[in-house]
């Protein structure tokens, strides 16, 4: 691997750079496998021929000792892991070191896709808090909401807006994470092509986008809020500077309204406390190249208040009837747009009504199905969930047919009653399947069919 010599020159003088070790590191190949367990589907990740090692700034952060095929691990598929980055799930010391997560918080993950972040800050933070996970481009966006559906979640509202469109959302946030694009240079073991990709005037570019982010979703924090940024690039331009430029140009002439957080690190974990933030240097940790800093907007909190153009739509009292078939008994709401019903977590309404109106909103709740004549097709997000009620009826299949069905394929001749069955392995759900007399039809969804055979 041979690094930009630009790249590579322009970070002597950056604190804790370590040329000869950063070189030998890129060019000896190796590489870090990391995971991050969903706390919520109650796994313990199979340990047969892997050695697993702790993240130490992760609670549910582990080492592999080699790499997996994914592909082919259902638990994969049932959203009991996401493979993660080690480094970047450093942004859980900086949630809980800079607020208090038992409390109700509405939180913005700005650029989100494809949702190793977004999953990560769902784990962490409380029941009745608020998640809006947003991507730019419609169709990361689509990933992000599979991702979403995937973990099990229902306090998570995915959009697909630019960081202008939240404006709107005057002091609306408590958090608001920005994990900026970015050069990329700390991500080239594992992206090689970016290597090529990289120059200075695209960190320049960078720099300008970054800039235009932070100013745009800035008002929608709220005073006394935090915002954390972080990039995968080494260049000071979009690490350090970036975070004295935002106290300096959006302290809207009062300096000590923005302050820097410093956060605690263990000395073990090598990470190199760098101006106001926190530099990862792979030479030195079990990770990729990260940057990540906190920053408190202080001041008077006041949320502007915003009208309601539109409301979500109760179900009736048959269509709830249908509906309790399915679902367990919770403080849950349930509403519906055209025929589609979504399950909304009680408390959370009023905010997810907010965001419906002032957002392009691609996925909120959990969706629960289509009502057709009188019945309900069941979604694949309700499978996912923890919502399927016990009454409803399961199939566990072996790793065989369980592989199978994950690539949409027929079943063949499964001895089963008539009707919807929750496709499960080891207890794990991962989708519907409708049995018929002469047949059963596969309900895994086709964007998320497995291609490739074993």
């Amino acid at each position: 691997m041979k690094l930009p010599e630009l790249l590579v020159n322009s970070l002597d003088g950056v604190k804790g750079f370590d040329k000869e070790a950063f070189i030998n590191l890129h060019e000896s190949g190796e590489r870090v496998t990391s995971i991050r367990i969903n706390p919520s589907k109650n796994f313990d990740f199979p340990i047969s021929g892997f050695e697993l090692s702790q993240v130490p700034w992760s609670n549910h952060g582990y080492y592999l000792s080699q790499r997996p095929s994914f592909t082919f691990d259902p638990f994969f598929h049932s959203g009991c892991y996401y493979v993660q980055e080690a480094s970047s799930m450093f942004i859980e010391q900086a949630l809980k070191q800079t607020v208090n997560l038992s409390q109700p918080l509405k939180i913005l993950d700005l650029a989100a896709a494809p949702g190793g972040k977004s999953t990560h800050i769902q784990s962490l933070m409380s029941a009745d808090s608020l998640l809006v996970s947003n991507d730019v481009i419609r169709s990361r966006s689509h990933i992000l909401k599979d991702n979403i559906i995937k973990w099990g979640t229902d306090n998570v509202v995915v959009t697909n807006n630019d960081p202008q469109d939240f404006s709107a959302l005057v002091n609306y946030f408590d958090i608001i994470v920005v994990d900026a694009p970015c050069s990329g240079s700390g991500l080239f073991r594992r992206d090689k092509e970016a290597i090529g990709e990289w120059n200075k005037n695209n960190v320049q570019l960078c720099c300008g986008r970054q800039r235009r982010i932070l100013s745009d979703v800035w008002p929608a924090l709220k005073n006394n809020g935090i915002l954390v940024y972080s990039t995968c690039s080494y260049s000071k331009e979009e690490d350090e500077d970036i975070i004295d430029w935002i106290k300096t140009e959006l302290s809207e002439g009062v300096p000590q309204s923005i302050a820097s957080f410093q956060l605690s690190i263990d000395p073990q974990w090598k990470i190199i406390e760098s101006g106001d933030g926190y530099r990862f240097w792979p030479d030195k940790v079990k990770g990729e190249g990260f940057f990540l800093a906190c920053v408190k907007k202080q001041g008077e909190d006041h949320e502007k208040e915003i009208r309601l153009k539109r409301k979500l739509e109760p179900l009736t009292r048959k269509e709830m009837e249908i509906v309790n078939h399915w679902v367990k008994k919770t403080d849950h709401e349930y509403v519906k747009m055209a025929n589609t019903v979504y399950s909304v977590p009680g408390p959370l309404v009023k905010n997810f009504t907010l965001l419906i109106n002032e957002l392009n909103v691609v996925y909120f709740g959990i969706l629960i199905g289509e009502l057709v004549r009188d019945k309900l097709i069941p979604a694949h997000a309700l499978a996912m969930s923890a919502l399927v009620s016990d009454n409803v009826e399961s199939m566990e299949l072996n790793k065989e047919e369980t592989i199978s069905y994950l690539q949409k394929k027929d079943l063949g001749k499964i001895n089963a009653s008539a009707g919807w069955k929750l496709i499960t392995y080891k207890n794990h759900s991962l989708g519907w399947v409708n049995v018929l007399p002469n047949r059963i039809n596969n309900y895994y969804p086709k964007e998320l069919r497995i291609l490739k055979d074993i």
